[in-house]
């Protein structure tokens, strides 16, 4: 109830709004991920709606006085050379926990790339878990949510429907957005 009202504070102090339905269980994909800004402005929208993530964040963060506050925060370290393991894991949690929400940076960067990491898909299909998509736009200070709905297993025509809706998202910095796209895309000959 503190950490709600604290949050919808700092929302509405920031002149920041939360539009769409925040779930409760499932994969979230955030994006576009253009500033470490991302990270405060997701958990304070999740905390707005009284919902506790867990937050895929690189390991190397976790070091110093910082680590001890993103574990806090439902920070989970992720050895991003070691991907496969951390998806594994993920998969053997969200069995256990029916009100397993996993937020994850599909960009998995703050700079423009050519591609998203594959990770969030491979936990949604590993787990049959939903996916939501949530967004950050800073031109018009909106944080919130599309979408929720299953993967069909049909990477090119799921990647379609997250494009269409990530195409007006910009981030807090646009011009580091990177274009929803998959690697496997082009893997399974389907540029």
């Amino acid at each position: 109830m503190i950490r709600r009202t604290l949050a919808r504070t700092l929302l509405r102090l920031a002149r920041w709004r939360v539009v769409g339905q925040v779930p409760r269980t499932g994969i979230m994909v955030g994006a576009p991920h253009t500033s470490n800004w991302d990270w405060v402005a997701t958990l304070v929208m999740l905390w707005s709606q009284d919902v506790t993530p867990r937050i895929l964040i690189k390991r190397e963060l976790f070091r110093g006085p910082l680590g001890w506050l993103l574990k806090a925060t439902g920070g989970i370290p992720v050895d991003r050379d070691n991907a496969s393991q951390v998806v594994g894991d993920l998969a053997a949690h969200a069995a256990r926990d029916e009100s397993f929400l996993i937020a994850i940076a599909a960009e998995g960067t703050r700079e423009r790339s050519a591609y998203w990491k594959s990770g969030f898909y491979r936990l949604a299909q590993d787990t049959g878990l939903p996916v939501s998509l949530g967004y950050i736009d800073g031109p018009s200070r909106t944080v919130g949510f599309g979408p929720t709905f299953t993967l069909t297993g049909d990477v090119r025509a799921d990647m379609d429907r997250i494009r269409e809706f990530y195409s007006d998202k910009r981030g807090i910095h646009p011009e580091l957005r990177t274009e929803p796209r998959l690697r496997e895309e082009l893997a399974a000959g389907q540029s």
